[in-house]
């Protein structure tokens, strides 16, 4: 372990910093993350990424859930002793829980006007908005948060959800009361989103498979699977 690196950050001033993470050889940047004492003292007895999250309070090993570990090859501080470097390899290519590469893959056009830029990051997919306060919440206060305590009371409620809500489009679908259809959908794909949440499965990744299956025809498709 590197102690005089450890002990040239005062913790005290800077519980958390910035941890920014670039794919060792390419230098592409992955991802920024934070770290706190015990997450550098990890990542440097381990040799793989470990990081402080703020919305759960807890410490995290990059890739824990999903398998995409980050293996570090070289750590850098910076000049103030505030924010480190991460050069790793990322199993899987796959450093954003979105299923890509690289957390940022949003360009933002410098040409267009900041009300343009605003505007463009609003109409953003409204699936992966949720997505993300879905992420945020789940563990959040259970008594002030719908999401939250639906994770609380974990897989069985969460399902259970999802199949009481496809039931009650079905109804609106059958009593053909458009207004109805509209909010019972709204219902379903939202709790869908959460089911999604729990496995920890972007709904991204749902597009990009709905996306390959685009001019298949329904029944090649089933064969396919076959």
């Amino acid at each position: 372990m590197n102690q005089p690196l450890l002990d040239s950050i005062n913790w005290e001033k800077t519980p958390l910093i910035p941890a920014i993470v670039q794919e060792w050889g390419s230098e592409e940047v992955l991802m920024l993350a934070y770290m706190n004492e015990e997450a550098l003292k990890l990542t440097l007895s381990t040799h793989v990424a470990h990081y402080y999250s703020r919305s759960r309070q807890k410490m995290w090993q990059k890739g824990e859930s999903s398998g995409h570990l980050q293996h570090v090859k070289e750590l850098y501080l910076d000049c103030d002793q505030d924010t480190i470097l991460l050069k790793v390899v990322q199993d899987g290519g796959v450093a954003c829980h979105t299923g890509r590469k690289s957390c940022f893959f949003q360009r933002v056009d410098m040409s267009e006007t900041p009300s343009e830029v605003i505007k463009q990051i609003e109409n953003y997919s409204i699936s992966d908005k949720l997505y993300h306060i879905i992420q945020e919440r789940k563990f959040a206060d259970a008594k002030s948060s719908y999401v939250a305590s639906l994770f609380s009371k974990g897989e069985n409620a969460i399902l259970k959800k999802v199949v009481e809500e496809a039931g009650e489009l079905c109804f609106a679908i059958k009593d053909k009361n458009s207004d109805d259809i509209v909010y019972e959908a709204a219902d379903l794909l939202f709790h869908s989103l959460v089911a999604l949440g729990y496995a920890d499965i972007n709904p991204d990744l749902v597009k990009q498979e709905l996306e390959r299956r685009f001019g298949l025809s329904g029944i090649e498709e089933k064969n396919s699977r076959g």
